[in-house]
């Protein structure tokens, strides 16, 4: 059975003018939809941002007809694959200092999307704890690790 999504997300992207395949895949926190498209770096955009507005309007839509539908994630290009998995690679070295110096350790400026990331690969760590710290003037937030006391 596919996700209600899917025809939400195909609509925008036909009347954005791209001519794309979606195939879906279901993960453990909710569908995936990846877009194939000629032009998936358009559909990217700066730092993702495109996508993240996409998958942000598909989801809203969604919420508005079901309340209880899990959150899809939208990707193009495999671009959200290799950013999360970029993404565990710092926050796992970043719990690794944290645990070796026993100091704070602070990550770049993310977006939600990219933090939830981050937050859920150390959220079993017995050791560790992270926190969002907002960024003055940015929608961005840097996340804290420190040792959990």
């Amino acid at each position: 059975m596919s996700s209600p999504a899917l025809p939400i997300l195909e609509e925008m992207l036909q009347k954005l003018g791209f001519n794309a395949t979606i195939t879906e895949q279901l993960l453990d926190d909710g569908p995936l939809l990846e877009i194939q498209c000629e032009d998936s770096g358009r559909l990217i955009g700066r730092q993702g941002q495109t996508l993240s507005d996409l998958q942000y309007i598909t989801n809203r839509i969604l919420f508005q007809k079901d309340k209880t539908t899990p959150k899809v994630t939208v990707d193009a290009g495999g671009y959200r694959s290799q950013s999360r998995d970029v993404l565990v690679k710092k926050a796992l070295e970043a719990a690794e200092k944290v645990r070796r110096w026993g100091d704070v350790v602070e990550l770049e400026p993310l977006g939600a999307f990219d933090r939830r990331i981050v937050h859920s690969t150390i959220k079993d760590d017995p050791d560790i704890e992270t926190h969002s710290v907002e960024v003055e003037g940015t929608d961005k937030k840097v996340i804290l690790f420190r040792a959990k006391h």
